[in-house]
């Protein structure tokens, strides 16, 4: 049954498959319109079908991005790098190849972040995948440490092109109740990597299997998610919000009706009447970034992400390590890494019931707290109980922060420019990392454990009074209404 305000008929295509063709409309047929018709959608099954297609592909790319801690001890067996760095950017230490891991997802999010919004989301999504598992297979077969090194600069650069990609097609897809939840259903598929990552190594990291080190092993079976993306691409339509921007308006109301046709069937009923039309900004360029209420966002994130890199990172690149200073040995250290990896998924799955009940940042103040005192009690920790428990609390306190900012960045700009804003404050998190891995690696050197959780400490001030001064509120607007 056709909706009063876009009257219509099902028919088939040509693959068998219903869509719902225009016939009439009450309505102008704008950009403004295209939007308030998704954000009054309930959220059916079609509607988190997108979300978990678009999770699944976040699933490889945080596979990607967060094995390196876990296969650090194994390329320092190996003999491909070294523990500590001779000077404070040497290339030959397990610093480096963190670093050239974050230059190219700096060079990713900074430089390609307007690709989303000049060639769609979709397509952006699918190639910057196949970008990076190509190059980690060519990296799983390196020798020396600067063909390491190379390579994961290379993959770097697409997956900082994914992390920009996926928030904004999520912001876009969803309705404005569910864009929290969504988020965290994204976070808590895409964290299962952690677990999976962790006890990979355990299992692989100290072996050669088939005379192949086990650090190799970890990388080639990341590289299986090639093997999925065409398929989670034809499930996968453009974002109807950047088709309608970019003024291709028959398109993006194609895709709106067979969503809702989809979702009508679902409900059950007729579909709640959209709000009235709110103006979409035309096209947009990076200066539109520095203009009234963009300016003080963009700072105020770009500062954010500077310095939240210090707390996620210091730990989650590093607790292997960590613990090896505390006294563990590299098996041991690694099963610990994998019990306290087990958390990675809970905090976003916390999100699926909390989302879009509180601010985004207020939750992301109150976690970077719980960050601090986890983890300077963690410095000055000796059990293994007490040691866990910490790391899961680091764990947990990092993920809600992390599905929280991703949600709150892209509601930040509007389509116009969302990608290519959100690309540029992001990338500074991965101009920091490059710089935190081989600060952290000196001051673990120099003052131990305890000075790396101090210096994590005052960067996550930073981080509650950035977002507690500067952020707006969020929670339950039109993705337009917190752009005006």
């Amino acid at each position: 049954m056709a909706s009063p305000e876009h009257a219509g008929a099902v028919v088939q295509n040509g693959a068998g498959a219903a869509s719902f063709h225009t016939t009439s409309t009450a309505t102008p047929l704008d950009a403004g319109s295209i939007s308030a018709r998704l954000d009054r959608l309930p959220a059916t099954r079609s509607v988190w079908k997108l979300v978990v297609l678009l999770s699944l592909g976040f699933f490889f790319e945080l596979y990607d991005l967060l094995y390196s801690g876990y296969v650090a001890p194994g390329l320092v067996k190996s003999g491909l790098l070294t523990a500590t760095t001779h000077g404070l950017f040497g290339s030959t230490g397990v610093a480096s190849f963190i670093a050239a891991l974050f230059s190219g997802l700096f060079i990713g999010t900074i430089a390609c972040g307007f690709l989303a919004d000049r060639f769609g989301r979709r397509a952006v999504f699918t190639y910057s995948l196949l970008w990076y598992t190509a190059a980690n297979v060519v990296m799983a077969f390196q020798e020396t440490a600067t063909g390491l090194n190379f390579w994961r600069f290379v993959a770097g650069i697409g997956i900082g092109v994914e992390l920009v990609t996926i928030g904004t097609y999520i912001s876009e897809l969803v309705p404005k109740q569910i864009r929290g939840r969504a988020f965290a259903c994204e976070q808590a598929v895409g964290f299962t990597a952690v677990p999976v990552v962790a006890f990979l190594s355990y299992l692989l990291v100290p072996r050669t299997p088939f005379g192949l080190d086990g650090w190799r092993w970890v990388v080639l079976i990341g590289a299986h998610g090639a093997l999925f993306v065409w398929w989670i691409r034809r499930a996968l339509p453009e974002s109807p919000r950047w088709l309608a921007q970019q003024g291709r308006l028959a398109e993006a109301d194609r895709v709106m009706s067979q969503l809702e046709a989809r979702v009508r069937s679902e409900y059950g009923r007729e579909l709640p009447p959209p709000a009235p039309s709110v103006p979409v900004a035309p096209r947009g360029s990076f200066r539109d970034m520095w203009v009234p209420p963009y300016r003080s966002r963009t700072l105020m994130m770009t500062i954010f992400n500077i310095f939240q890199t210090v707390g996620f990172y210091g730990f989650a690149n590093w607790v292997p390590t960590l613990l090896i200073k505390q006294g563990i040995t590299i098996t041991t250290s690694l099963m610990y890494s994998s019990v306290i990896a087990l958390a990675a998924p809970l905090g976003p799955v916390i999100g699926l019931f909390i989302g879009d009940r509180f601010e985004r940042k207020t939750v992301i103040v109150v976690m970077a707290a719980v960050n601090i005192v986890c983890g300077l009690w963690f410095s000055q920790a000796s059990g293994a109980v007490l040691l866990v428990s910490l790391g899961v609390c680091l764990t947990l306190a990092g993920n809600i922060i992390s599905y929280s900012f991703h949600a709150y960045q892209t509601e930040l700009f509007p389509t116009s420019i969302r990608a290519r804003a959100v690309g540029f404050v992001y990338s500074w998190s991965r101009f920091s990392a490059i710089f935190t891995a081989f600060l952290i690696a000196s001051v673990l050197k120099h003052f131990g454990t305890s000075g790396v959780f101090v210096f994590i400490a005052g960067a996550m001030l930073v981080v509650m009074l950035a977002i507690g001064l500067m952020g707006p509120r969020t929670k339950g607007l039109e993705l337009e209404k917190i752009s005006k």
